[in-house]
């Protein structure tokens, strides 16, 4: 099974790693927040607009640029 730093996500410019920083988890650029929040947001059933509103720091452009970023 692929980690997730083999899936080619250096090139989105949305999210960032750093591995001093939540333990090496991808986060949104320029904060502390795990791209996979959005993902789990998204299958419970949240929009794009509500999971900017929980997790501020997080941009609008931000999370549309992850859920496009393969």
């Amino acid at each position: 099974m692929p980690v997730r730093a083999d899936l080619g996500w250096a090139g989105c410019a949305a999210v960032e790693r750093d591995p001093l920083r939540v333990s090496g988890a991808w986060v949104f650029r320029g904060t502390r927040i795990p791209e996979a929040a959005l993902f789990e947001n998204l299958e419970d059933g949240v929009s794009l607009a509500e999971f900017v509103d929980l997790f501020p720091g997080v941009t609008q452009e931000q999370a549309r640029l992850r859920a496009c970023c393969t």
